[in-house]
Parts: structure tokens; C-alpha cells; sequence
């Protein structure tokens, strides 16, 4: 549901910086950091890798069809890392064939971009070693957050397959899958944002004061939770 151009403007507004404290798949990291390979599909400049990386898995890699080497290599320098951590995978993950499988597969805000989730989510699968976990997050536009997307920035809200935001559709697709110990739910603090480009800049302030009031009213659900995560293992 988009091209190179698209991504290309992205990533020209985008600020690369230091690794947060805390990531909002925490709950998951008793269990991801027992793998001892990681990729992440769509994971240009590179930040969760680093996350990773400094959660004690060191062979990390990152797989997107845009890729600018300098900005993954000066992430590494800025998060402390030595030269090189992160490999990168310069591709079309849809042309990907790889004989490497990875403990951890892992995607952030990549699949609802494509028509056919349940496609995507399989190509995930076939990346899991023999006892591999697979953590895919999605930004969940179903609620308040995309209802304020739709109002201030409807060529972001284009971009995504809302219905790949369906929970019980999601569920339906993961017990396809011969996988075990699946979740699919809401994760994360009340929380509503805009991308990170000029012409909403304007308009972020009170976005950003909507968010701080929301969080008042931690309440796990469709309407107000940020994203949905996905967790299985095989």
C-alpha cells in the first residue's frame, strides 16, 4: 500500500537517536532474550536491533528495501555499539529467500501496510528457527488514534490495511499456523500520535497534550490502546 517514494519522504523527517529505556514489548523480553539470532523485517535505521543487541542477543540483522548504511552505523555509535553490530539485509522482503532461520523474528509497524496480513504474517513464519519466537507489533488505528489520523493526517491513515487491525481476525489467522503459545492483544499505555513530518508539526503540540491526558485512564482495549502485538513461538 506503498512505495519507495513513500518511505523515502518518511525516513527524510525521521530522527535517529539513542535506544529508549523501556519498549512497550517488555512484558515479551523474559522470553525473547533466550534466542540467540534476531532479524527484524522492516527495521531500518536499525533501533530495535541495537535494543536487542544490548538485551544480550549479538547477532542481529535488519531487513528493509530502504537502507542507508551510514545512518545504521551511526546508530550504532551513538547507542555505544562497535562498528558493524548490525547486518543489514538490503531487499524486497518479498523476493527474501534465506537458508539462515532466526530465534527471534521480529516487525514493528510493517505489516498493515500490505493487503494480504495473513501472507505477511507466513513469510514471518517460514524465518523461525526450530524453536523460534515471532513478536509483530501493529499500531491499532481502529480507535481514538485513528480517528484523530483520519481528521489530521488521512495520507498517513491511507497507507495502512485498517483490517489488518481486526483482532479476532488475527487470531482466526494464527491458529493456522502450526505454533504454540499464541497471543494476540492490545499492548501499551493510552497513547495517540502523528508521523514525524512538516506538515504536521502544527499540529503535534496538542496532539501530544490529547496523549498525556489520556494516559491518565490506563484503560486495555480497542479504543484507546496504541498498538497489538503478536506472539507466538514454534
Amino acid at each position: 500500500m506503498t512505495d519507495r517514494a513513500h518511505w523515502d519522504a518518511y525516513w527524510a523527517n525521521y530522527r535517529y537517536d539513542k535506544i529508549p529505556d523501556k519498549v512497550v514489548f517488555q512484558k515479551y523480553m523474559k522470553m525473547l532474550r533466550r534466542g540467540d539470532s534476531f532479524i527484524e523485517i522492516g527495521g531500518f535505521p536499525g533501533l530495535f536491533a541495537a535494543w536487542f543487541y544490548k538485551q544480550g542477543i549479538t547477532d542481529v540483522t535488519v531487513l528493509d528495501f530502504h537502507m542507508e548504511r551510514e545512518i545504521v552505523r551511526k546508530l550504532e555509535k551513538i547507542n555505544g555499539l562497535k562498528e558493524d553490530s548490525i547486518q543489514c539485509i538490503h531487499t524486497d522482503f518479498f523476493t527474501f529467500k534465506s537458508e539462515k532461520k532466526y530465534d527471534v523474528v521480529f516487525s514493528s509497524g510493517f505489516i498493515e501496510h500490505f493487503e494480504d496480513t495473513r501472507d505477511v504474517i507466513k513469510r514471518h513464519v517460514e524465518l523461525l528457527s526450530e524453536n523460534g519466537q515471532m513478536l509483530i507489533l501493529i499500531p491499532n488505528f481502529l480507535g481514538l488514534n485513528g480517528k484523530i489520523q483520519q481528521r489530521l493526517d488521512k495520507e498517513n491513515i491511507d497507507a495502512h490495511n485498517l483490517r489488518s487491525m481486526e483482532i479476532r481476525s488475527l487470531k482466526e489467522m494464527m491458529r493456522s499456523f502450526n505454533l504454540h503459545d499464541v497471543k494476540v492483544e492490545y499492548i501499551g499505555k493510552p497513547m495517540v500520535w502523528l508521523e514525524p513530518k512538516p506538515g504536521n508539526r502544527s499540529k503535534q503540540k496538542w496532539v501530544k497534550c490529547l496523549s498525556y491526558i489520556i494516559k491518565l485512564f490506563p484503560v486495555r482495549g480497542r479504543m484507546l490502546s496504541p498498538f497489538i502485538a503478536i506472539y507466538a513461538a514454534k
